[in-house]
C-alpha cells in the first residue's frame, strides 16, 4: 500500500524559502550560560542589555536573544554577541556592571548611530 499524497504538500524534493519583514534593527545574541554563573536569573541581563539599548537609542528596536555557551567561558563576564561581530567571528565579553551609557559603545558594532533619527519615511507615497 502507498501512502497517498496530500492535496496542495510542497513535494519531497522541492525546497522552498520564505522571509519575513521584522520589527527590529539589530540583533544581539546573550550566552544565557554566562548570564547565570554572573547570578542573573532567565533573561534578566538580556531585558537590562534592551533597557540600555533603549535610552541610548530612540526609535530604533533591538532583539535580543538568550543562547547556549558560545564557548570562551571568561569569568565575571558575558559573552556577547552581534551580526557584525558573528560576521568576524569574534564573540564580545561584557562587564555585567556596565553602566548604561557605556553600552554605547556596543553601537557602533551594530550598525546603529545613537543620533540617528527614525527611518525616513517615503515622501511618494502619499496622496497628490
Amino acid at each position: 500500500m502507498g501512502k497517498k499524497a496530500v492535496q496542495g504538500a510542497m513535494p519531497a524534493t522541492g525546497t522552498m524559502m520564505r522571509t519575513a519583514k521584522v520589527d527590529f534593527d539589530g540583533i544581539v545574541v546573550v550566552c544565557a550560560k554566562c548570564a547565570k554563573r554572573q547570578g542573573f536569573a532567565k533573561r534578566d541581563f538580556g531585558r537590562s542589555l534592551k533597557k540600555a539599548f533603549r535610552r541610548e537609542v530612540r526609535g530604533r528596536k533591538i532583539k535580543v536573544v538568550e543562547t547556549g555557551c558560545f564557548g570562551p567561558c571568561p569569568k565575571r563576564l558575558i559573552a556577547v554577541a552581534t551580526q557584525p561581530s558573528m560576521g568576524r567571528k569574534r564573540v564580545m565579553l561584557i562587564d555585567p556592571a556596565l553602566p548604561a551609557p557605556d553600552v554605547q559603545g556596543l553601537l557602533p558594532d551594530l550598525g546603529l548611530d545613537a543620533a540617528a533619527s527614525p527611518p525616513a519615511v517615503n515622501v511618494g507615497s502619499g496622496k497628490r
